[in-house]
């Protein structure tokens, strides 16, 4: 019976069971409603573009001469094209890459290991095509990054 009472005891606490109730459950839905509604205006004044907050700078390297690194919308060589960048170019990497690669995990390999996981993958960029403050997330061929200073 100790049981039945402390449960019932904790329905009365949270859930309108008597009139006597109806007081607290106010309250607490005032301040749940205030608190969505805070949370709701926040996200419309906050731009519609996608973010990040830690990036991993890789360069542009080996691309042939006269030709450029296309940053493309979707990891696939038919993907819409966002911006073309030529060798040298440093690049914000979100760490993404295919085939479940973070570039993350592997900071602490040495380069050349580093240059060759990524070799045969797609990975994702942190760019601003337009060049007019609108950044969003392209993906970039891993053969033609390295790591910044390699």
């Amino acid at each position: 019976m100790a049981y039945e009472h402390t449960r019932h005891e904790w329905f009365k606490g949270w859930r309108l069971i008597r009139a006597g109730h109806l007081e607290e459950t106010t309250v607490m839905n005032k301040i749940t409603t205030a608190i969505a509604a805070a949370a709701i205006a926040t996200a419309a004044v906050l731009p519609n573009t996608a973010s990040a907050t830690v990036f991993s700078a890789w360069e542009v390297a080996n691309v042939p001469w006269a030709d450029t690194l296309n940053a493309r919308k979707y990891p696939s060589p038919h993907s819409q094209k966002q911006a073309a960048y030529p060798n040298g170019t440093v690049l914000a990497m979100t760490g993404r890459c295919t085939a479940g690669l973070n570039l993350f995990d592997i900071e602490h390999w040495p380069a050349w290991q580093k240059a060759q996981a990524v070799r045969y993958r797609w990975c994702e960029v942190w760019h601003d095509p337009a060049r007019d403050g609108n950044f969003v997330t392209g993906w970039v061929y891993g053969r033609y990054i390295s790591p910044l200073g390699y």
